[in-house]
């Protein structure tokens, strides 16, 4: 399901941002770590971090459902990563959050390095999950990862309309993809259950119609990030499934290597771990949640 809380911010001229935070109220007394989904999932993608207690206990999960996503909405139908960074580092202030850790997945990944790279000073590590810090490039073609073009375009087309379609509800293949993408072989009829009610929810008429359309124009033409790695101070945790579909292991292996500037940069694969890692493998992608915060909170 979505978000069934939210905050405004005022980034885009009025955002309402939908979010979930451990304990339904911020604990000044921990640290805080920020968790960003994947692509049309929400923030039930973090169940099993929430359900946690050894997590919930240590610190803050705030987790963010960024621009196109979940229960979060803005007034302009353009948006970027850039935007969805921006309002999640205003949520944490709206909140009362000074600083945080952050931790995405997929998508999410690019979104939390952005977050560090707009305020340095607010972000005490990061942690991408099944991710590339590139664009959709060629070069990272030649390397594994996966073409989206040929099979998002065709729904970017399909969902893009002059009038409005009130009666819109976003289709089984589209359903289908997300959750066989993400969540990869371990797959359970539970997860295609629930991800297809919760699409259904979140992507239907003509909000959710365009909402679902600019979440794929983000994917398709986001910028890379290659070039600014060098700029991250904070600690970087990067864990990458072997199993990963879309960016498989040598552009993370690569990638990992331009965190110059970092306190520590490190990349741990997680055999037989997919793209949605945390939700594939939440206890070894817990675990090193945890020893993140532990050693720099």
């Amino acid at each position: 399901m979505a978000a069934t809380k939210t905050i405004e911010v005022s980034h885009l001229g009025g955002i309402k941002a939908g979010y979930a935070l451990s304990g339904n109220q911020y604990d000044a007394s921990k640290p805080t770590c920020v968790l960003i989904n994947s692509m049309c999932t929400t923030a039930a993608l973090y169940r099993d971090q929430f359900n946690d207690a050894k997590l919930t206990d240590a610190m803050n999960l705030l987790a963010i459902e960024p621009l196109g996503h979940g229960s979060t909405s803005c007034p302009t139908e353009h948006f970027t990563y850039w935007d969805s960074a921006i309002m999640a580092l205003q949520v944490m202030s709206a909140l009362g959050i000074e600083k945080a850790f952050a931790l995405g997945t997929s998508q999410g990944g690019w979104m939390v390095v952005r977050m560090a790279l707009l305020a340095p000073e607010r972000i005490q590590g990061l942690m991408p999950l099944g991710t590339s810090m590139d664009y959709e490039s060629s070069d990272s073609r030649t390397k594994g990862c996966w073409d989206p073009s040929p099979a998002l375009t065709p729904f970017y087309e399909k969902w893009t309309s002059s009038t409005p379609t009130p009666d819109f509800v976003v289709d089984d293949v589209w359903c289908g993809m997300v959750g066989g993408i993400g969540f990869g072989s371990g797959v359970t009829e539970e997860m295609v259950s629930f991800w297809k009610t919760t699409l259904k929810q979140v992507y239907k008429g003509d909000e959710g119609r365009r909402k679902a359309r600019m979440a794929v124009l983000c994917l398709l033409e986001r910028d890379g990030l290659l070039l600014r790695l060098g700029d991250i101070r904070c600690p970087v945790y990067w864990l990458q499934g072997s199993e990963d579909v879309p960016f498989a292991t040598t552009v993370p292996s690569e990638q990992i290597k331009l965190f110059t500037s970092s306190k520590e940069a490190k990349l741990t694969f997680i055999q037989g771990g997919a793209h949605y890692l945390n939700a594939t493998n939440p206890a070894e992608v817990n675990d090193v949640l945890l020893d993140l915060v532990t050693k720099y909170k």
